[in-house]
């Protein structure tokens, strides 16, 4: 999906923030159809100027309390449905972190992309919100050959100058040529150093055929596009060879010819900058990783966690250090044996007790670091990889600008872990997995969620 530019706090801000929107469209659609003229305007009062940050007025601590039993009379007609297949899953209020309901939700399963909350937590816990990843560009070993050395940005962009890139705001394979030749070298070759990265480029699990269908590249410290071969095509496949291909990018900015362009065998450690290149800003990175659940911005960022806590940048360093991460603030990874950041293998397991565990801190006070995560869900209805979902049944449409979750698919797999405000205000959180789906199965994965927004919850 193409993403776009997206742009609390007890436990409670969550559904307050959806509330202010709902109530902001309806105030404007209220002065659309009043049919005011200018002059009407004239001789009332002039309200303030819109804010870009409303005010958050929390959910009272009176509100109605879920109760365990009224839940589950809730989810019953939901759960029910056989397309549902092998189900786990966690309910907990988000203001009290009192669990409310669960089915298995210690039983490890297949989660698909929802390993990208992890992945995001972790991110948040440990990296600076402002942090960018640099590529530069280096005088080589003989006169006349620069190096092209990878700093694990994967948004670096081939479309030429003036026009659209895939990431918002990336660096451009275009400005390193210009500043290579600012610097008054005669570039004769190209190299790419790869060597911030150790291990395979695939992960277990991962199916090669998905580099044809744009799913995945092989993960490289640098590349184009997130390895695109066609810079900003919604359809574009992925490169098997992401690293060579921006060497070759960058020596027919040149004038070099791209044939002749190699990735060295090993770290090249000498040599002086000729040019550099940040990427966007770490919550940037994160919010196309979440809302349009970019695997291979999953699998780099998870090689930052790695970096930043010493550990190699691999998929067993970046996995290794993302969990040590979140074990450290109290979250319960037992059963979780993951491969990679960002869900995609099919041998990855996770529990749903500890995907809404990372829900509810991120939900909650205890580690305000995690706040971001809950605006980086995507919105029923409305953006990212639920912006189609929810608006084609009627138990759906409930849930519609009130849920945001990260979602997981995988064949016969859907995961959603989330929060969304139920009928009496009560803000909750929740994570749900299901393996071996029937035909419908995302519908029914839906559906049940959606019943937590009808939900009163009470007996």
């Amino acid at each position: 999906m193409r993403p776009t530019r997206w742009r609390r706090s007890t436990h409670v801000l969550i559904g307050v923030a959806v509330l202010l929107l709902v109530a902001a469209l309806v105030a404007v659609a209220a002065v659309i159809t009043t049919g005011h003229s200018t002059s009407d305007a004239a001789v009332k009062p002039v309200p303030p100027p819109a804010t870009a940050e409303p005010g958050i007025v929390p959910v009272a601590d009176s509100a109605d309390k879920p109760t365990p039993e009224g839940l589950a009379a809730t989810l019953a007609p939901a759960l029910a449905d056989p397309n549902l297949g092998d189900l786990t899953g966690r309910v907990t209020d988000a203001l009290t972190g009192a669990q409310l309901w669960a089915l298995g939700a210690d039983v490890p399963m297949q989660p698909a992309s929802t390993n990208k909350v992890l992945t995001a937590a972790a991110a948040l816990l440990t990296l600076d919100r402002d942090d960018r990843l640099t590529t530069r560009v280096m005088s080589g070993s003989r006169p006349g050959v620069v190096v092209l050395k990878g700093g694990g940005d994967t948004t670096l962009s081939g479309a030429p100058p003036g026009t659209e890139t895939w990431y918002p705001d990336a660096a451009r394979i275009s400005d390193l040529a210009d500043q290579v030749r600012r610097s008054g070298v005669d570039v004769t070759a190209v190299q790419v150093d790869v060597s911030a990265y150790t291990g395979p480029t695939m992960a277990p699990g991962w199916d090669p055929a998905d580099i044809e269908g744009g799913d995945i590249a092989p993960i490289q410290p640098v590349m184009l596009d997130g390895g695109r071969t066609q810079p900003v095509s919604e359809e574009s496949k992925r490169s098997p060879t992401p690293a060579l291909d921006a060497g070759r990018a960058l020596a027919a900015a040149l004038r070099v010819d791209p044939a002749t362009v190699t990735v060295l065998p090993s770290a090249y450690t000498g040599g002086q900058q000729l040019a550099a290149v940040e990427s966007p800003p770490l919550m940037e990175r994160l919010r196309v990783m979440m809302v349009a659940s970019d695997n291979v911005l999953a699998e780099a960022i998870g090689r930052e966690v790695a970096a930043a806590m010493n550990r190699p940048q691999s998929f067993e360093g970046a996995v290794a250090a993302v969990l040590d991460r979140l074990e450290t603030a109290k979250i319960d990874t037992t059963g979780a044996t993951l491969v990679d950041s960002s869900g995609l293998s099919v041998d990855d397991r996770l529990t749903a007790e500890t995907l809404d565990e990372v829900i509810t801190a991120a939900a909650g006070s205890s580690h305000p670091e995690l706040r971001p995560l809950v605006d980086l869900l995507p919105i029923a209805g409305g953006s990212g990889t639920l912006s189609y979902r929810y608006l084609d049944s009627e138990p759906g449409r409930a849930a519609v600008g009130w849920l945001r979750a990260k979602t997981g698919s995988l064949t016969n797999t859907n995961a959603l872990a989330g929060i969304v405000t139920d009928a009496s205000g009560r803000v909750l959180t929740f994570a749900l997995i299901s393996n071996n789906a029937g035909p419908t199965g995302r519908v029914a994965i839906d559906n049940l969620a959606a019943a937590l927004r009808s939900c009163g919850c009470r007996t």
